[in-house]
């Protein structure tokens, strides 16, 4: 694996225990995420940390409710929609835990009685890795349905690639014991956020990648030009959500406040910002 990749996933972390903050939930380790378990160097319980000869996400049933030619959308909430709100957000990993950009995800799940739409498009939406490899889905928690856990159903191909079919758990779910598909390796990163709940899953594709395909690693000199109207981003300013920064001659706009640490350049976390 490239040794700056790996290193800039770590730096996040690392600068968000010293600063004594918390880190994004898209960069909080767990289980599921394959990129905290790369970066600490230690094997894994569940997701297979991402590196050289390591095993792909696996894969599980399609079951009877796939639709295709879903909308292309990170939003499945719509006003009106019941339920407890959930954001998922993670990552698409090649076989070296690079990203892997334009990877297709494509969600479909129950609404919050157990039910699937047949007939529209109801929980039912597509989307695209950004070239970070990052995803954010906007849904609800699914309701329960006879026989199954709670689960959100996931297509994910890299350009070109074969498709992984599979599906995400979620943790301490009682019928987690009983139900027979349920398999503990595809659980998600579960935690509260006020009445609303935040999870994280990582998914390794069977993609093959070598150092020499990672991405532009993020810029680590002062920014060239800053676009009137905008600030540069510098470390230790508090910026609040929806604040617009500049960083290597690029705008961006802050996604959730937050206090800048070394290593949360905004090229280098999706999480909080976005190129404007």
């Amino acid at each position: 694996m490239d040794e700056e990749t790996r290193l800039s996933r770590k730096t996040v972390l690392k600068a968000a225990l010293a600063a004594g903050v918390a880190a994004p939930v898209a960069l909080i380790g767990g289980p599921a995420l394959a990129r905290t378990n790369a970066a600490g160097g230690t094997a894994p319980e569940l997701t297979p940390s991402c590196h050289d000869g390591d095993e792909p996400t696996i894969e599980q049933t399609e079951g009877p409710y796939f639709k295709p030619n879903s909308p292309e959308r990170t939003n499945l909430v719509t006003p009106g929609t019941q339920g407890t709100r959930l954001t998922v957000t993670g990552y698409v990993f090649g076989r070296a835990c690079l990203p892997v950009d334009r990877a297709l995800l494509d969600f479909w799940q129950a609404d919050v009685n157990g039910a699937y739409d047949n007939t529209g498009y109801t929980f039912r939406g597509h989307q695209y890795t950004n070239a970070q490899g990052a995803f954010t889905l906007s849904t609800i928690v699914p309701g329960l349905y006879p026989g199954r856990t709670r689960h959100i159903h996931v297509k994910v191909q890299a350009p070109g690639r074969p498709i992984l079919t599979t599906q995400l758990y979620f943790p301490g779910e009682p019928r987690n014991n009983t139900d027979t598909i349920f398999d503990a390796r595809l659980l998600m990163t579960v935690r509260d956020n006020g009445s609303a709940k935040e999870a994280a899953f990582d998914f390794v594709l069977d993609v093959p990648q070598t150092p020499t395909s990672a991405p532009p690693t993020s810029t680590t000199g002062a920014p060239t030009s800053t676009p009137p109207g905008d600030t540069s981003w510098a470390v230790g300013t508090a910026y609040p959500a929806g604040a617009r920064v500049t960083y290597g001659g690029r705008a961006y706009v802050c996604l959730q406040a937050h206090t800048a640490q070394p290593g949360w350049e905004p090229p280098a976390v999706p999480a909080l910002w976005r190129a404007a």
